[in-house]
């Protein structure tokens, strides 16, 4: 028998909370979602699938095969969130490693792309199997740079041709590999998800709202009472389930219910440019690889339309911070950051510190793009705190524990894993009557019944109002 009138409460609306509430709203489950900030979606950054782990040499080959159906699976489920763009994966000669050592794992994706296939044909969204990545040799970028670049690329040669001619060959090793690991557009997601979610009415959307406290129901133990805040008025609710998707604050409620725990936080930032330069070329997306916390760590050139770089520098003078990194403790579930980062996050950032990190990243991409170098601070950077369950800070795919009964905490590492997370979270909802097993099908996963314009105008005003420029709400490919 389903209990039709079990009601669920969200508290988070990042990547996580937002989409469990679409899915099961969907569904016609009773959910309320708490969100403290005015729109969804607002967490860390991200801008590409990881659809096989490409960027993660350190990371095991398992990691990266959860990745690519993970990837798939996320595709398939937000198709207007994907920039259709490649990635150039580049190992500068400095690199310890060697671009022929990534080979067998692209082989060993390409085999399991193809067991996808398989299971489903509608998981070949990542183009043809035997077309997931390419090496070009130091002759053909030569060749390559001959050709002239074209507005809308449709092949590998096409979206190759501007890296070609702007990446100084004598720093780079061959060959280089493009990678079909899309682009994703945050801001496209978080407009996509709030359209949705509005229009569902079994869903209770209640934003600029904030969770002070949760215990069980002194009159109905098998309930939880939830106080919170909304437009300066306090209000106490009971449900039947609680699912925590707060992010790096996940600690708080694990706190307030009293349950054990063991993570870390990492706060990371990622810098807007601006590049005259590249105003009217499509650029894929270009990986220099290097070693995290050094001064040769990873580099990530992010394109999107009209100039504007997302920029990402794996050094603790760029995206990473000597104490970003911090732990839970004995006594709190919840890792304390240094407070100028909570500043950052709730406040604003300062103007100095903003110009001098985004040139530090400007310059970091210059070494391998020297013409780069006239690139300008774009916008404030693009930045959060991301939880790492566990105490391994080179985890990358996690999904969900139940630390209590009734209790979900959500401790996604990569947006792609929500998928998987949330079919877990509604395993745990059919045992308890709440949903029936046959929402689970993957044919009743959420198809897009947005129209684009829709999407593009609403994005563009959240970028707007988070500000950021409006570009940075566009796909790469053009609009």
């Amino acid at each position: 028998m389903i209990n039709k009138k079990a009601k669920i409460a969200i508290i988070g609306g990042g990547v996580a909370g937002a989409t469990t509430a679409l899915y099961l709203g969907q569904r016609e489950v009773d959910v309320t979602l708490f969100e403290k900030e005015s729109n969804l979606v607002s967490g860390p950054p991200f801008c590409h699938l990881h659809a096989g782990g490409n960027l993660y040499r350190e990371i095991s080959d398992e990691q990266c095969i959860k990745l690519l159906k993970q990837s798939i699976d996320f595709l398939r489920f937000y198709p207007f969130v994907v920039d259709y763009r490649p990635t150039v994966i580049v190992l500068p000669t400095e690199d310890k490693g060697t671009p022929n050592s990534l080979l067998p794992r692209l082989e060993l994706l390409i085999k399991e792309y193809d067991k996808l296939i398989e299971q489903d044909s509608k998981n070949r969204v990542l183009g043809e199997s035997k077309e997931y990545y390419r090496c070009y040799s130091k002759e053909e970028i030569e060749t390559l740079q001959l050709k002239e670049s074209v507005d809308k690329p449709q092949s590998s040669d096409e979206w190759m041709i501007p890296v070609a001619k702007s990446i100084d060959l004598d720093k780079v090793q061959f060959p280089l590999i493009m990678v079909q690991e899309y682009g994703l557009n945050l801001f496209r997601l978080s407009a996509g998800v709030t359209l949705s979610l509005e229009k569902l009415k079994s869903v209770t959307l209640n934003k600029n709202t904030v969770v002070h406290n949760i215990q069980k129901d002194l009159l109905h133990n098998d309930s939880w009472e939830i106080s919170y805040v909304t437009e300066n008025s306090s209000h106490k609710e009971n449900f039947d389930y609680i699912i925590n998707a707060t992010g790096f604050r996940t600690g708080k409620i694990d706190d307030m219910l009293g349950v054990p725990c063991k993570r870390m936080v990492e706060f990371k930032s990622a810098y807007v440019s601006h590049w005259s330069s590249g105003l009217t070329t499509l650029f894929p997306e270009i990986i220099f690889h290097g070693e995290r916390g050094t001064p040769q760590g990873m580099g990530q050139f992010t394109p999107y339309p009209n100039g504007y770089f997302q920029l990402h520098g794996m050094t603790n003078d760029i995206t990473l911070y000597k104490d970003g990194l911090v732990a839970n403790s004995l006594v709190s579930c919840q890792p304390h950051l240094n407070p100028n980062f909570i500043e950052k996050i709730d406040k604003s950032w300062k103007n100095d510190e903003v110009k001098e990190r985004t040139q530090n990243a400007i310059k970091h991409i210059s070494k391998f793009i020297p013409s780069f170098c006239t690139a300008e601070v774009g916008s404030k950077p693009l930045f959060g705190a991301q939880q790492i369950p566990g105490d391994d800070p080179t985890l990358r795919v996690a999904e969900v524990s139940f630390p209590r009964e009734k209790y979900a905490r959500c401790e996604i590492v990569k947006v792609s894993s929500v998928l998987d997370m949330i079919d877990t979270i509604c395993n745990e909802l059919i045992k308890l009557e709440y949903m029936d097993e046959d929402s689970l099908s993957f044919n009743k996963r959420y198809s897009n019944s947005l129209d684009e314009k829709s999407i593009r105008e609403r994005a563009k005003l959240i970028a707007t109002d988070r500000d950021y420029p409006a570009d940075l709400a566009s796909r790469n490919v053009g609009e």
